[in-house]
């Protein structure tokens, strides 16, 4: 019995020996001293870093104070709007009381403000740790917006250095959460003007369609004005800053459901789909603004039975869109002109569509046009499968 408690003793010994040995290693391969504490330090400002690109509020400051007060080192931090604290950690009421007369003189001057012992009289004079420390300023865009406040048993100059490298962390994703709402402001506009852009042309067309279906085919005229609805619907609903590709080409059978119905055999359409390319992630409105204009330039002006070809392919790590009709053609001056936004004839949908999918992927996803009178136009794109930054 002995002998196999010793045995187990001696395996217990063994497996501790073995597991810091192992710590010890890892911590070696970390590097020096200096390049662990580098490592800890960026650390700790990831985990700050997503709370505040919500923005300055009550949530976001007490989701990011603990990694604050670990960034500056000291016994107590708060973060302040310029209505007063929002969140503090190491600090009690009394103490937050006692700073609170310091953050407007920060905000209003833009400068540090340094708290003495004098200052922070409290209670536990002889025992407490909170005896000095310093206001720093948050500013975005020269604006300032709140404070950070460190305090500590003495406030070296050291300590004012660190909390405003602090605070201009603070204030850089501050500044980005600023742009992430200018961004989505820019695009919900965006959408606003593209609503705005559905062709009275096209409205009027698709309600004569119907109503001339009213008496000769009644099913036919209700089921037309239900697809109507439905194209009316997805074009003012609220969208997200992308869709998915099975729902841009929802929205194209819909579109040319109502143009068939006006065009009748005069107008043959050919969609290809590759399945791979259904989940694919685009801004709203790309596709359907592309096959309208087809529709609308080329294909309406030669009077004559037409072929709309949509191709919709997996091209290795990109979707390639394919819109091509044997319409009238257009000059490619012409097309220049529309796609740098100088043009009034047909250039708002293409400029729209080319500006927004080259500001989302990159240079690489600008619409390809080739066309010439009576030859027709093809205007093909690339859109990535995946890209950082897009999400539902």
């Amino acid at each position: 019995m002995k002998e196999a408690l010793w045995i187990a003793l001696v395996g217990v010994v063994v497996v501790i020996v073995v597991v810091v040995r192992f710590a010890v290693r890892s911590e070696r391969r970390l590097g020096t001293p200096t390049q662990r504490a580098a490592l800890a330090t960026l650390r700790t400002a990831n985990l700050a870093a997503p709370p505040l690109r919500t923005g300055l509020n009550k949530d976001s400051a007490e989701r990011a104070i603990t990694h604050l007060r670990q960034l500056i080192g000291t016994a107590g931090v708060a973060i302040a709007d310029t209505f007063g604290i929002l969140a503090a950690e190491g600090m009690d009421g009394a103490h937050c009381a006692l700073v609170e007369g310091a953050i407007p003189a920060a905000i209003a001057s833009g400068r540090p403000q340094v708290l003495s012992p004098h200052d922070l009289v409290c209670d536990n004079a002889g025992t407490c740790s909170l005896q000095s420390g310093i206001v720093v300023p948050i500013t975005t865009d020269h604006v300032v917006v709140g404070a950070i406040i460190a305090l500590d048993s003495s406030a070296p100059a050291s300590l004012l250095r660190l909390s405003g490298e602090v605070a201009e962390f603070v204030s850089t994703q501050l500044q980005l959460a600023e742009l992430d709402r200018s961004r989505r402001r820019a695009v919900q506009f965006e959408l606003r003007f593209l609503r705005a852009q559905i062709s009275p042309h096209f409205i009027y067309n698709a309600l004569t369609a119907i109503e001339s279906f009213v008496r000769s085919d009644p099913d036919r005229a209700r089921e037309l004005l239900v697809q109507f609805a439905d194209f009316i619907r997805y074009s003012f609903r609220s969208h997200g800053q992308f869709v998915t590709m099975a729902e841009e080409i929802r929205l194209v059978d819909t579109y040319l459901d109502l143009e068939r119905a006006r065009f009748g055999d005069r107008l043959e359409v050919t969609l290809r789909v590759a399945p791979e390319v259904l989940s694919v992630m685009l801004p709203p409105f790309v596709l359907q603004p592309l096959v309208e204009n087809a529709v609308h330039h080329g294909l309406e002006p030669s009077g004559e039975p037409g072929h709309l070809e949509i191709s919709i392919m997996d091209a290795d790590t990109d979707a390639e869109i394919s819109v091509e009709d044997d319409g009238v053609g257009a000059d490619p001056g012409q097309i220049r002109r529309a796609l740098a936004g100088t043009s009034d004839e047909e250039g708002v949908g293409l400029h729209n569509v080319d500006e927004r999918l080259r500001t989302v992927f990159g240079d690489e996803s600008r619409l390809t046009i080739e066309t010439a009178p009576g030859a027709g136009t093809r205007v093909t794109v690339r859109i990535p499968k995946y890209h950082v930054g897009v999400l539902t």
